[in-house]
């Protein structure tokens, strides 16, 4: 990146600094956000139409923040059903630098469980491998990778050519019912946190319930009504420290129940639009709604499965003939969901590979229709992008990180600015991963 874009981004964090520490204390945290938002999205005097900006994509790229905000951790020598066909990661540091991405959430995370002491341990076991895996990576000069816990740090691995992990936290049961645990892994690094993924926990409800093989029965709708009390402890906690709530995988009732209480703006890591996609673990217009108007930020995921168009009558009945054939119900939440249900790894690899069949690659123009849906009902500074590589994310032509200028350059044929495209891949997140910190530090 060129050196004044450098010095922008600085000048937007110290900026976005000043103006929480200038707040009084009663001010409302969003109110805060918006006075900085300005200055925090990277600046160009680039205002020219998008065919003489087409023939210039690779520079004005590079002189991007280009930050995915959601990816899992690849742990090595483990089998995977997302990594690529070599078993490389979708967001190695290799890739990051073909695809010019500056920076990447890497996510702790795990699936459901039992929740017994065995189990809870059982998820932390998950949880430390994966962070000992990002430590790796950071590790080793090769990767030229540093560890960053504040916007800061972000900014300055780009000026020296570096990159940046960034680590998140998915599912509360690595906690083991102990919201004070979260000091643990804020201390190691994390600053995303969300609360669940797929299953509810105790501390929250999962906006996908999930089957029991062992009862032959579903989780009920919602467990605790959204938050449960120790749902509300962990945001208030997550607040203290100076992390960033993720409202992704929470159920519609738990992101409202989120969004109301935390005291600085969440992010959705990785959700797409529900209107467009009929699927549950997509964002409402209700919950797209109220994270616009308390200054968060929705990071929308190249996932063909909350990408696809339920609108298409012909599709929803091939998806529905496939699923009564694999032996599931054919109503679904979205057209992968329950297929756990089928008992055998070889009959649920057949499964996904039939609907891939019907779903078809995905596009970057089905991902650019949920950029514009967010973009015109709540704003472009409240848009970003969260791909969900290593984990189902993937679509043609944005498959992995080294296709990361893609999406620019649809951006740019979707007429938006430079500025624009600067704040949906990077100065957005940077905003709210700063105003976590600025509601402890002011």
């Amino acid at each position: 990146m060129n050196d004044p874009f450098r010095c922008f981004c600085l000048l937007s964090f110290l900026l976005l600094a000043a103006c929480a520490e200038s707040a009084d204390s009663g001010a409302d945290t969003a109110a805060v956000a918006d006075a900085a938002q300005a200055a925090q999205a990277p600046r160009t005097t680039d205002t020219t139409q998008a065919d003489d900006r087409l023939g210039r994509i690779p520079e004005l790229h590079r002189n991007l923040l280009v930050i995915d905000a959601h990816a899992d951790v690849e742990l090595p020598d483990q089998p995977s059903r997302y990594a690529l066909a070599d078993g490389t990661s979708r967001v190695a540091p290799a890739l990051m630098r073909a695809g010019g991405v500056d920076a990447v959430v890497m996510s702790v995370a795990v699936g459901p469980g039992p929740r017994t002491p065995e189990g809870d341990a059982a998820a932390r076991a998950v949880a430390d491998a994966e962070l000992a895996a990002v430590q790796a990576l950071v590790a080793d000069p090769a990767n030229r990778l540093v560890l960053a816990r504040t916007a800061g740090d972000v900014i300055a691995a780009a000026k020296e050519g570096q990159g940046a992990l960034i680590l998140g936290f998915q599912n509360a049961r690595i906690l083991g019912g102990n919201p004070t645990v979260l000091d643990e892994f804020f201390e190691q690094g994390v600053r995303i946190f969300a609360l669940t993924h797929m299953g509810h926990n105790d501390f929250a409800d999962s906006s996908r319930p999930v089957y029991d093989g062992e009862t032959g029965a579903y989780e009920p709708d919602a467990e605790h009504e959204g938050l449960s009390e120790l749902g509300e402890a962990a945001i208030r906690r997550i607040n203290a420290l100076g992390g960033v709530v993720d409202v992704s995988q929470l159920s519609k009732q738990a992101t409202l129940q989120a969004i109301a209480l935390s005291e600085s703006p969440v992010i959705a890591s990785h959700s797409n639009v529900q209107a467009l996609s009929n699927v549950r673990r997509n964002l409402s217009d209700e919950e797209i709604d109220r994270i616009g108007e308390t200054g968060g930020v929705i990071h929308v995921a190249a996932f063909r499965g909350y990408l696809f168009d339920s609108s298409d009558e012909g599709l929803d009945a091939r998806i529905r003939a496939a699923r009564r054939a694999a032996g599931i119900p054919q109503d679904y939440d979205y057209p992968y969901e329950l297929y756990w249900e089928l008992e055998t790894f070889e009959e649920q690899q057949a499964f996904v590979t039939i609907m891939s069949e019907i779903l078809g690659p995905g596009s970057i123009e089905d991902m650019l229709d949920h950029i514009d849906y967010i973009v015109d009902r709540i704003g472009v500074e409240h848009v970003g992008i969260g791909n969900d590589f290593n984990h189902g994310g993937g679509i043609a032509g944005l498959n992995d990180a080294s296709d990361a200028m893609n999406l620019t350059e649809g951006l740019i044929r979707r007429g938006y600015t430079t500025e624009e495209i600067g704040r949906i891949w990077g100065g957005n997140f940077l905003r709210v991963l700063s105003a976590g910190q600025a509601a402890v530090d002011g």
